[in-house]
């Protein structure tokens, strides 16, 4: 048994590798006319090749794998720390503190001159849609963690978790209200996007993946004695408040930028770890890798598909893998019915 899961684990392994491969060249050739190979090959000569191809297509093409992969880390840490298969990277009011960061920086100085300040709204428009995404997610988990008086207890986080995000929420509308002109930004925002990717967002999203996955990895043994329950974790000598809150940050910062490049996109860290505990359970130090890559071949594959359903248009990339995560769950849950 443990060689059949062995082997399973190897082949999730190399289909990832090759997917993202495939998808990889796939992102390249899809452009404003859909997904053409004969086209990238001759676009490839042309002298507009360089800048379509090296500037356009493949930083969008590897953000969007980025993002992904933060998404699917991010999920398969909330997953594992809060047991719970059904967590997402959004738990902890992250999404709704970058949304309300992002309208604070649309309302503009009409708003916010009067509501904190001039200087302070001054300051708010600098910090651009980017910056203020990332500062708004992270604010949103640190408030979330300060409401629920640390991470001792996964309830009252989740609890907290829940309030913030009702609450951050409700500002978020009430600025759209008070200012108009901030809800198309705020919509496009939400649908989420990865046509604004360049490859300084590639290196913002290279450098988080690659602080939170050595963090969250070398925690995977504690996230497998969570699995046990509580008191057999700390009967194995863990410091759970520790490694919660090394958690949180890891699980913050991933979705936090993430979000802050891509928008808020539905259902990717919530379906990427499904995925790989369905072809290849394992212990989380396989899953956490796993999905990340899971993560990147989904977003990918939905950013390809994005570009060229209805080509000479664009699907909202995040809308797509709403479609797709939410009938596949639908799937999930016809299945275990009728089983």
């Amino acid at each position: 048994m443990a060689d059949v899961e062995q082997r399973r684990r190897r082949l999730l392994a190399v289909t990832l590798v090759l997917l993202a491969a495939v998808l990889a060249a796939a992102g390249l050739a899809a452009g404003s006319d859909g997904w053409s190979p004969a086209a990238a090959w001759q676009l490839a000569w042309s002298p507009d090749g360089p800048l379509i191809v090296g500037q356009i297509r493949a930083p969008r093409t590897l953000g969007a794998w980025l993002t992904g992969a933060l998404f699917g880390l991010a999920g398969a840490i909330a997953q594992g720390l809060f047991r719970n298969p059904l967590a997402d990277p959004y738990l902890l009011g992250s999404a709704s503190g970058a949304s309300l960061g992002v309208v604070l920086v649309l309302g503009g100085s009409a708003l916010t001159g009067h509501a904190i300040g001039l200087a302070t709204a001054d300051a708010v428009s600098r910090l651009g849609l980017v910056g203020a995404a990332f500062l708004g997610a992270l604010g949103g988990v640190s408030l979330t963690v300060a409401l629920a008086r640390g991470a001792q207890q996964t309830v009252r986080l989740l609890l907290a978790g829940v309030i913030v995000g009702v609450v951050l929420g409700a500002a978020s509308d009430m600025v759209t209200t008070l200012a108009p002109d901030a809800l198309r930004g705020k919509q496009a925002f939400l649908v989420g996007s990865t046509g604004f990717l360049g490859w300084d967002s590639c290196w913002v999203l290279l450098a988080g993946l690659v602080v939170a996955g050595p963090v969250s990895w070398r925690l995977a043994r504690a996230l497998d004695a969570l699995t046990l329950g509580e008191e057999s974790a700390i009967s194995l000598g863990l410091s759970l408040t520790r490694v919660r809150v090394v958690l949180i940050v890891a699980l913050a910062l991933a979705t936090g930028l993430a979000v802050s490049q891509a928008g808020l996109v539905a259902f990717v860290g919530l379906v990427a770890p499904h995925l790989v505990r369905r072809f290849a359970p394992s212990a989380h130090g396989y899953l956490l890798l796993a999905s990340a890559g899971m993560g990147g071949a989904l977003l990918l594959g939905a950013d390809v598909l994005a570009r060229s359903l209805v080509a000479p248009q664009e699907l909202p990339v995040g809308v797509l893998t709403a479609v797709l995560g939410g009938c596949y769950l639908l799937w999930l849950l016809h299945r275990r019915r009728f089983a």
